[in-house]
């Protein structure tokens, strides 16, 4: 597997461990602050050129699906190039984050595919088969109603082992990856310099971006980094389908017409309002609801983009409804399950993607001239 070496010394095995336990006192800025009080200034864009998007869900292990599917298409129809290079725009949240750094950091769809077979057991240790292990698993479960589940550093070093040093600012292809700050109570969106008003994320380490978006509640310990806490960015935009239109409409010059989108999901359970949520309320019977939010997000999303740019224009691969319920963390269970269906979806929906997205690069992305302090170390 092709991998980047090297490891920036804020981001070792030490400072990670520093940065998990260590309260700091210094207060930043939010986001927000310095924000444009008037419209961005679009660059242009070719108007004969389509502005493609690839979004990628939230889902934990089960990022084996879309890392499996892209793979796929890598394989069948770019003889085994990066997808990488056939989108103007990736957008990724918590595994998809992930995954979408690992592309941009020129790392193929099958090496991200394999990382999560191989090394998923790593960042979440298997609990066994049959009885046993499913009795491992129900207690973590009741576990993380009072801790977390896992540490960071079974991530952080398998991140570090294919991500280097790498800084934001080097990345191949423009991004957004949310996260949500926790100090101040907003979103986060880092961002790739691809506009003059994007240099606040330049020098960030792309482990860091990782270990912030992913940062899911009840499983992982939020990130502490310079004064901010990062939790996962699946708690407000698990698709970051709008995140990425949004961002394409306000920094180029591109009319709806020009946008395409492949949306790729992780496969959801259905939320329905039953039983106990109905009898007796109380937060005992309603401590799901997250799982509900998000499920919904996702559809308001993807609804959202379709009435902008219209449904012939984007193409939308989740699990289909039939596979077993695959909780966030369980490997073994992701990996017996779905590289399968990643393989129905490329033979199904193969053919109009690659008509789509797959019969030219986009152009070069390069990094703009213009933003301040842009030597990357």
């Amino acid at each position: 597997m092709a991998r980047n070496r090297g490891v920036d010394r804020r981001w070792s095995s030490s400072a990670a461990a520093a940065n998990k336990c260590m309260p700091t006192d210094r207060r930043p800025e939010p986001r927000s602050a310095g924000s444009r009080t008037t419209r961005r200034i679009p660059l242009d864009w070719d108007e004969d050129r389509n502005f493609r998007i690839l979004a990628i869900d939230g889902g934990g292990i089960r990022g084996i699906f879309p890392a499996a599917v892209l793979a796929g298409l890598e394989e069948r129809y770019l003889g085994g190039r990066s997808i990488a290079g056939y989108f103007d725009l990736i957008a990724g949240t918590s595994t998809g984050g992930i995954i979408a750094l690992g592309l941009a950091a020129g790392l193929t769809a099958a090496d991200l595919r394999q990382l999560y077979l191989e090394r998923g057991n790593e960042i979440f240790p298997p609990y066994g088969p049959g009885l046993v292990g499913r009795i491992g698993r129900r207690l973590n479960a009741w576990r993380r109603f009072l801790r977390y589940s896992y540490d960071h550093e079974a991530l952080a070093r398998v991140l570090r082992e294919h991500l280097g040093d790498l800084k934001l600012g080097a990345a191949r292809a423009r991004l957004c990856i949310p996260s949500f700050e926790g100090v101040h109570g907003e979103v986060y969106i880092f961002k790739t310099p691809h506009h003059p008003d994007y240099h606040k994320d330049l020098h960030e380490p792309m482990v860091k971006v990782a270990l912030a978006t992913s940062a899911a509640p009840t499983y992982y310990r939020p990130l502490r980094d310079a004064g901010y806490t990062f939790v996962d960015g699946g708690v407000w935009a698990n698709n970051p389908v709008m995140i990425a239109l949004t961002e394409a409409l306000t920094s180029f010059s591109v009319e709806r017409a020009q946008l395409q989108i492949l949306s790729i999901g992780c496969g959801d359970n259905p939320y329905s309002v039953t039983g106990g949520k109905i009898a007796r309320g109380g937060i005992w019977h309603w401590r799901d609801i997250i799982n509900g939010a998000m499920r919904l997000q996702s559809q308001n999303a993807l609804g959202q983009a379709c009435l902008l740019i219209g449904p012939e224009r984007l193409i939308r691969i989740d699990l289909p409804k039939k596979i077993p319920k695959i909780e966030l963390d369980n490997w073994r269970s992701a990996v017996a399950h779905l590289r399968a269906p990643a393989a129905a979806a490329v033979a199904s929906a193969g053919d109009r993607i690659a008509s789509m997205f797959l019969t030219e690069p986009a152009a070069p992305y390069v990094m703009l001239e213009n933003i301040p302090n842009r030597t990357i170390q």
